[in-house]
């Protein structure tokens, strides 16, 4: 088997076990590219991606180019000459640098396509009730997700699993089919196929301000998954109408209770000191939550100093 020469382009966590993985084979790094340091925090401070932190660790070529089509980037890019090109969670690519290597530029998307094509499949499954996802290789084209798949890996997801878990799990299933799709290729062996074209196609659309935000007048088990698909990042939202004050809550965990309440939807009751929500089909127990300017805390942290009164309730008023 030989040895493909890699550039390798990623920005979020997710995207280190991979790149780990491919160090320790006989593949060679040529190059690693990034999103630039952005703004973050308080005082506004230049912050590298977890990739960068990674690759000065290791002492990898980083390249953090802000216009993937400057024709010096690609003059640079045809220089280091590429066998194949690996994208795991990296921005869409110009046609001009995905078309550069020989044996073309694969990307691992954390879904099974053509299932969850988008910003943020981990999430959308799980808010969707989804009991299997995994990881798919596919070659990059024109289009978004829909590239000729190399090769799958698939998984169940737990009942109480939130993204963060399932995606730590995900990467390193995706850091093995990472390494499993080069040595495909560098043995000539990959032998891809079209995607299907049928019903089994979904969507997982960049989330917002507007699908991020807790409905109370769903049912109790789609608002337990939305909250466990929101977290860690960015977690769900919703409104609390309380004591007169309206204010902006993050709700990080709940537990939806098969038991109804004669209670308008959304609407707040004080139990043995837990938060509890009515929900058309029963009752949300509102276990961890974090109001504004403050860090999350459970609701017994929270009613030690804070009171609930009798019209108070979640949602918009």
């Amino acid at each position: 088997m030989k040895s493909l020469r890699i550039i390798y382009m990623g920005t979020p966590a997710f995207a280190i076990s991979p790149l780990l993985q491919i160090l320790e084979t006989k593949h060679k790094v040529m190059a690693v590219i990034t999103a630039p340091d952005r703004k973050s925090g308080r005082g506004k401070k230049l912050t590298p991606s977890p990739i960068k932190v990674f690759c000065e660790e290791h002492d990898l070529p980083i390249l953090q180019p802000p216009n993937l089509k400057d024709p010096d980037l690609i003059t640079q890019l045809r220089e280091l000459a590429p066998d194949v090109m690996v994208v795991v969670a990296f921005r869409m690519l110009p046609k001009e640098v995905w078309s550069i290597p020989p044996n073309g530029t694969f990307n691992l998307h954390a879904s099974l396509l053509p299932k969850y094509r988008g910003a943020a499949p981990i999430h959308w499954a799980i808010i969707n009730g989804e009991q299997q996802t995994g990881v798919t290789t596919f070659f990059i084209n024109e289009q978004i997700d829909t590239g000729e798949i190399i090769a799958q890996k698939s998984l169940s997801i737990g009942l109480d699993e939130n993204t963060g878990q399932l995606s730590n799990r995900l990467e390193k299933l995706g850091a093995t089919l990472t390494v499993e799709t080069l040595d495909l290729i560098a043995t000539e062996c990959d032998n891809s196929s079209p995607q299907p074209n049928n019903n089994q196609a979904s969507l997982a659309p960049k989330l917002t301000r507007e699908n991020t935000q807790l409905k109370w007048d769903q049912k109790g088990q789609r608002i337990e998954r939305k909250v466990r698909g929101l977290q860690p990042f960015p977690c769900a939202w919703t409104m609390l109408s309380n004591n007169d004050q309206l204010l902006y809550c993050k709700i990080h965990d709940v537990e939806f209770i098969d038991r109804k309440q004669p209670l308008k939807d959304g609407q707040i009751f004080v139990e043995n000191q837990q938060i509890m929500v009515a929900v058309p089909n029963g009752t949300i127990h509102v276990k961890r939550l974090q109001l504004p300017n403050k860090k999350p805390m459970s609701d017994k942290e929270l009613l030690n100093g804070y009171s609930i009164d009798a019209k108070g309730s979640f949602g918009n008023p």
